[in-house]
């Protein structure tokens, strides 16, 4: 079972945030190789906190060594084999890790993609659910495996490919 809690600060648009959440969390790890994790007699948790841009800023300088806010973070708690996460329990439940967005840049980027930033929000915490996942994009061949799997979760909520140049094809 999949359970998604969600921090929500003002400034977000008014939208119903646990069911956005819940959904792209779920939708993203359908189409991953963990698709059991659904149905699983465990329970597996993720946050999603939704945040200003100094917050994110002062995590991305702290985690990342990088002096800006990005729009999305993603902080696993899990490192190894997924399957043999059930050392990483909280009163029982699998602890995947936080996803943590940003206001201001998401809104900044919803605006020049000419989309809502419930979409774009939906596309970030999907793409921090498959990096709680243990994907990655830094070398081109985990990048397109990556971008394949959220296209996937995307178009299966009625989403169009957020990347836009490419197909899951090539």
């Amino acid at each position: 079972m999949i359970e998604v809690a969600v921090l929500h600060e003002e400034g977000w648009p008014d939208t119903d945030w646990d069911i956005l959440a819940q959904r792209a969390v779920s939708t993203a790890i359908a189409h991953s190789p963990y698709a059991a994790f659904a149905t699983d007699q465990a329970l597996y948790e993720v946050a999603v906190k939704l945040t200003s841009d100094a917050e994110v800023h002062s995590l991305n300088r702290a985690y990342r060594d990088k002096d800006r806010p990005t729009n999305v973070l993603s902080f696993p708690m899990v490192q190894d084999d997924l399957l043999q996460a059930t050392g990483n329990t909280d009163d029982g439940e699998v602890l995947l890790g936080d996803i943590v967005l940003a206001e201001g840049v998401c809104t900044a980027e919803a605006r020049e993609k000419g989309i809502s930033v419930a979409d774009h929000a939906t596309h970030l915490i999907v793409h921090g659910t498959f990096h709680l996942l243990g994907y990655d994009h830094m070398d081109d061949n985990e990048a397109e495996a990556m971008e394949a799997m959220e296209i996937a979760a995307l178009l299966s909520m009625g989403l169009s490919d957020p990347y836009g140049d490419r197909t899951t094809g090539e």
